[in-house]
């Protein structure tokens, strides 16, 4: 089994993104799967560009994203993403997007096909805080996202997709406001590896209560 794990490059003027410095850390294998690690760019549609070339070299069983998501407290699997894309800030080619179609021939939604609920499970028996999302936002996080569960939809069938927003690392909250949460790189590590583990031993997901209310 092989499966493909990306982080993506700093963007929004930092120097480091604790995500590719999280899949960095990974073991080459876990539990007898190959694990592919790979930096990708904060740039709409390029960081698909990049993903296709590899799935196209290595054909892997399933493809794990990591992105950042400042200001959240834990690992937050991502259960949707959106055909949207809507940039509050310039990637890191300029482009900044508003109110745009990923895809225009894509559905509306697609849904992570990897075991969302068993990946939280694994990270909170670890003792780290990890929980469900069902926002993956609207900037290149969702994008890549989206792009992967397309390329599924239309191209790859066999393989399985999703994505994972960390927190800051420490050394990115000096100058934020107090209480700001952040989580070690190698905390994030183990987290990813654990939810590596789910995705290895779950073809379906566990059926458990969840959701959000507002």
């Amino acid at each position: 089994m092989k499966i493909l794990v990306t982080g993506f490059d700093p963007f929004g003027g930092a120097s480091i993104n604790p995500a590719y410095e999280a899949v960095k850390l990974l073991p080459d294998r876990i539990e007898g799967a190959e694990v592919l690690k790979m930096e990708i760019p904060t740039v709409f549609g390029k960081d698909e560009e990049v993903i296709r070339t590899a799935v196209e070299k290595h054909h892997p069983d399933a493809v794990l994203c990591v992105g950042q998501a400042g200001g959240r407290s834990g690992i937050t699997v991502e259960k949707v993403a959106i055909n949207l894309m809507e940039a509050r800030i310039p990637d890191n080619e300029g482009k900044q997007p508003s109110d745009e179609p990923i895809k225009e021939d894509g559905e509306n939604a697609y849904f992570a096909s990897i075991p969302v609920k068993c990946m939280v499970q694994y990270i909170k028996e670890a003792k780290i805080p990890a929980r469900v999302s069902y926002t993956a936002g609207t900037f290149v996080c969702n994008d890549i996202m989206y792009r992967v569960l397309y390329m599924i939809d239309k191209e790859y069938p066999h393989m399985r997709g999703g994505f994972v927003h960390v927190p800051y690392l420490p050394e990115q909250t000096l100058d934020l406001p107090e209480g700001t949460p952040s989580m070690s790189a190698e905390m994030i590590e183990e987290a990813l590896e654990y939810g590596i583990r789910a995705i290895i031993e779950n073809e379906e997901d566990v059926k458990t209560t969840g959701g959000e209310i507002h």
